[in-house]
């Protein structure tokens, strides 16, 4: 009677090297990253993170400045940004050192993030809450369409861009171009004017 090979056997962790345990790494890091590349979910950018617009919600900006706009103590402006931008987020926040701001978030068509806000508060007050304590290197003016904004540093190297329209203060701020940047200043200037209820 022939005897069977028996199967082989688990060598004991004692027996276990270095090289072992790196090529476990090796193959678990393989299989995260080819899931996580089938799924859609992890993508190469080399030139700054972006945000896929077809992901986030979508707002209807003038209808919800309008809303807003009874109850501002300032009258608000709707920018008409281009075709193909899509405006994900509005709402109204009381600043820490006083006056309100009404934001507006915008996605551009190749995904990058803008944010407009109008308000009644100082420059001062709204550079801070933007970028914390400390202070806020200013790099210049920068005129748009014969609009004069101030522009500064902001956090993660994104620009801040202020200036003041007819005694209510704009800020603008993200990861845009500085055409993107243009062009929504612009937009904000020209926008339709929605005056409070006083």
């Amino acid at each position: 009677m022939s005897s069977q090979p028996s199967p082989p056997a688990k060598p004991p962790r004692s027996a276990l090297t270095m090289r072992d345990m790196v090529g476990a790494l090796v193959v678990l890091a393989l299989v995260v990253l080819g899931a996580a590349g089938l799924s859609g979910s992890c993508t190469f950018a080399p030139t700054g993170p972006t945000v896929d617009p077809s992901r986030l919600p979508v707002v209807d900006v003038p209808a919800e400045l309008t809303r807003l706009a009874p109850d501002s103590t300032f009258p608000l402006r709707v920018p008409a940004v281009p075709e193909g931008w899509r405006a994900n987020a509005v709402d109204r926040a009381s600043l820490p050192e006083g006056g309100r701001v009404v934001s507006a978030g915008f996605l551009t068509p190749d995904g990058r993030y803008l944010r407009l806000q109008q308000g009644d508060a100082t420059e001062e007050a709204m550079l801070h809450a933007e970028v914390g304590d400390g202070p806020v290197a200013a790099r210049g003016p920068v005129d748009v369409d014969g609009q004069r904004w101030v522009a500064y540093d902001g956090r993660r190297g994104e620009p801040i861009w202020t200036t003041e329209v007819d005694g209510v203060r704009m800020l603008l701020t993200g990861s845009g171009s500085e055409a993107d940047f243009r062009t929504l200043a612009g937009a904000a200037v020209r926008g339709e004017v929605l005056a409070p209820n006083r």
